[in-house]
């Protein structure tokens, strides 16, 4: 579409917006084209691809409402399965496209009713539902020296990163070390070791932590000084870290105090923080009217679906938001670091927060 239509069909809605039902607009739109909404990002899955023994990549068609992304992000994937909508996040595995096409790269998670179904159901043609793109992480300013640090999936926002770089010339030196636990685990290794073959400016370290012949260590000092030398040459070193919330915490404790710059995301909790009495507590969800006893040993999202409600959520970490609500009164714990809040009135994410006593939530 034309800037100037959409420029046009903007104006529309802003116009018309407040005397319209999105989600009945939608419908009458959907019966002319499943891709077609109010409002609402949807994207049509155009090319998939194994990209390792037990991982996919979908090439996704947004329309018109995809606002775009930048390397490093994720979003929020949708679709029905089995008639309910289940949602999680995803990392964008590509860099931004001329055509305005995205990629994700999902790897089947054991008892993930979402990852099974993107690898193992979805075909080109398919609808599915997303959101807007969220994520901190970017490469630091040219000409610095850029270490990323990627265990399992971890590699699909830094392989988004990598590709960046690569198509701006190389700007500074890029250092890539990828744990996986076999080679048919390894997400783009034909990618990554021609472009270490082609661009003198990028060095990459394939771990197996599961070879058969010479297993590679988990992350720790020893292996990193032989990979990066010694520390004291550390400093000028912006690190990126993704991957399990342990392998995270580990290099975030080994490299943060020795390098210049230290971002991270992870996709799973680190080691839980002891917890102190677990007992039942009275939940009260004031939009619904209803009231439910909840274990407090629990996080909240957790808890509430455990007891058949399905409050909107995503990547289940704290990092995309989608599960935050207004918290009316009781004392909440963070799961991630054990602060507490009882303020009245603040906002709380379901997904790392758990009761510490009777509770009133805008649900």
């Amino acid at each position: 579409m034309s800037s100037l239509a959409s420029e046009r069909g903007g104006l529309l809605r802003r116009l018309v917006g407040p005397l319209v039902d999105p989600a009945l607009v939608d419908f009458w739109l959907g019966h002319l084209n499943r891709s077609w909404t109010w409002a609402r990002p949807l994207a049509r899955v155009v090319e998939r691809r194994a990209e390792a023994s037990d991982a996919v990549t979908l090439v996704l068609k947004p329309n018109r409402h995809w606002r775009g992304f930048r390397p490093g992000q994720h979003l929020n994937i949708g679709a029905e399965i089995d008639g309910r909508r289940v949602t999680r996040s995803y990392s964008l595995s590509d860099r931004p496209r001329r055509d305005g096409r995205l990629a994700i790269t999902v790897k089947r998670v054991e008892g993930g009713r979402l990852s099974g179904h993107l690898c193992d159901q979805v075909r080109v043609g398919d609808l599915l539902s997303l959101e807007q793109a969220y994520g901190e992480l970017e490469l630091p300013k040219q000409g610095a020296q850029s270490l990323l640090l990627a265990a399992g999936s971890g590699i699909t926002p830094l392989m988004s990163l990598t590709r960046a770089w690569a198509a701006a010339g190389a700007p500074g030196d890029l250092t890539l070390v990828y744990w996986a636990r076999s080679a048919e685990q390894l997400c783009f290794a034909q990618e990554l070791r021609a472009l270490a073959e082609a661009q003198p400016r990028f060095r990459l370290h394939l771990l197996l932590t599961q070879d058969p012949t010479a297993p590679a260590a988990r992350i720790n000092a020893d292996q990193l000084g032989e990979l990066l030398g010694p520390s004291e040459q550390w400093q000028d070193l912006q690190v990126l870290a993704c991957g399990p919330g342990g392998f995270v915490e580990t290099a975030r404790r080994l490299l943060a105090p020795r390098v210049q710059g230290f971002q991270a995301e992870a996709f799973s909790p680190a080691a839980p923080i002891p917890l102190g009495e677990v007992r039942p507590v009275t939940v009260e969800l004031r939009r619904s009217g209803r009231s439910l006893t909840l274990s407090s040993g629990d996080s909240l999202l957790s808890a509430l679906e455990a007891q058949g409600l399905r409050p909107p959520s995503g990547c289940r970490m704290g990092i995309c938001h989608s599960c935050v609500c207004t918290k009316h009164e009781g004392q909440v714990q963070n799961l991630h670091t054990g602060e507490q809040e009882a303020e009245p009135g603040s906002q709380l994410r379901l997904c790392v927060s758990r009761a510490c006593g009777d509770l009133s939530l805008d649900l």
